[in-house]
This record gives structure tokens, C-alpha cells and sequence, in this order.
């Protein structure tokens, strides 16, 4: 059974990510567009749980599949598309989760934008980064072995913030043009 944490931010979470990243992009070869650093690992003095998040975009998502076994040599599982279509999902550390790969499809523009946008709006507005750290540390004791529980809880506020992120993100894209 996994036990929920929801930890302080780590420094060292950045440089998993980055020794995880170089790991994918020498899998992912020239399939391999660009890759995020995503969740709330990614953003810095945010609560998490201590599990690095990367979203690799690729040109033809049907392409990993044939990869599987070189994630799995590394310690993935693979999970196919887990929930979300043109993904494919991969967890590594079966008890105890460090890493989850998202790699999706260059043309799933809008998965790809939510993850950003959500990112980049919680880096940039504190107040509600701190908003959702409570949130994920309230439910962690809430639910501390029911992650089911745990995500259905953080449910509302991700959609209402990702809402508004996808706003500002692309406010912030219109205004560059």
C-alpha cells in the first residue's frame, strides 16, 4: 500500500529531472521534439509529492510504442495511455513512485499547453502555489492511502486554475506577438 506524502520542496528535484530527462531523450532519439519538467516538482518552493513529472513531446506518438522495452531497462512500467488519448504514460518505483513520463504526440497541442500553462501560472502567482500546497497537505492527511481520494480532492481547484492559466498563458503568448 503507498502512503500519500506530500513533502516540502526539494532542491535536488530539478537535477532529477535533468538526469531523468537525458536518460529519454537518448531513448526517444530523433522522435524527440522538446521536454518539460512538469508538476508541481517543477515549481519551485511548492509542497509536492516527491514523484518528478517529465512531458516529453514527440512527432509520432504510435513511435514510442515500439520503445517500451528500453523504458522498462531503465525501471519504468510501461501503461500505455493510462486515461489520456495520444499519451503514453510510464511510472517508475513501484511502492515507492520517483518519476512519471508523459510523453505525448506533437499534434495533442492542448495537453500539452495545459501542462505548461499550469506550470508556468503557478511559478508565476504564489499566492495560489501556496493555495494548492495547503490543499495537497490537508488531503494527504486526509486521505493518506487513497490516492483516489486524494486526486478527486484536488480535482476542482486544478480545473478552476487551469482554466485560468490557459487564459494567462495565452494572453501572455498573444502580447509577445
Amino acid at each position: 500500500m503507498r502512503i500519500i506524502r506530500v513533502v516540502e520542496y526539494n532542491n535536488q528535484w530539478k537535477q532529477m529531472y535533468e538526469q531523468e530527462a537525458d536518460k529519454i531523450v537518448q531513448i526517444l532519439g530523433s522522435q524527440m521534439i522538446d521536454i518539460h519538467h512538469i508538476g508541481s516538482t517543477s515549481v519551485e518552493g511548492l509542497y509536492a509529492k516527491p514523484i518528478i513529472d517529465i512531458m516529453p513531446v514527440v512527432e509520432q506518438i504510435d513511435k514510442v510504442d515500439v520503445l517500451n522495452k528500453e523504458f522498462e531497462n531503465i525501471g519504468y512500467e510501461c501503461m500505455g495511455e493510462f486515461g489520456i488519448t495520444g499519451r503514453r504514460f510510464f511510472r517508475k518505483g513501484r511502492d515507492t513512485r520517483t518519476h512519471h513520463i508523459h510523453i505525448f504526440d506533437k499534434n495533442c497541442v492542448n495537453e500539452i499547453k495545459r501542462h505548461i500553462a499550469f506550470r508556468d501560472y503557478l511559478r508565476t502567482h504564489k499566492q495560489v502555489a501556496e493555495e494548492y500546497a495547503k490543499l495537497k497537505i490537508q488531503l494527504a492527511k486526509i486521505y493518506p492511502n487513497d490516492i483516489e481520494g486524494y486526486c478527486n480532492g484536488k480535482d476542482n481547484f486544478v480545473k478552476y486554475v487551469e482554466k485560468q492559466a490557459i487564459l494567462w498563458y495565452n494572453n501572455k503568448r498573444k502580447n509577445k506577438e
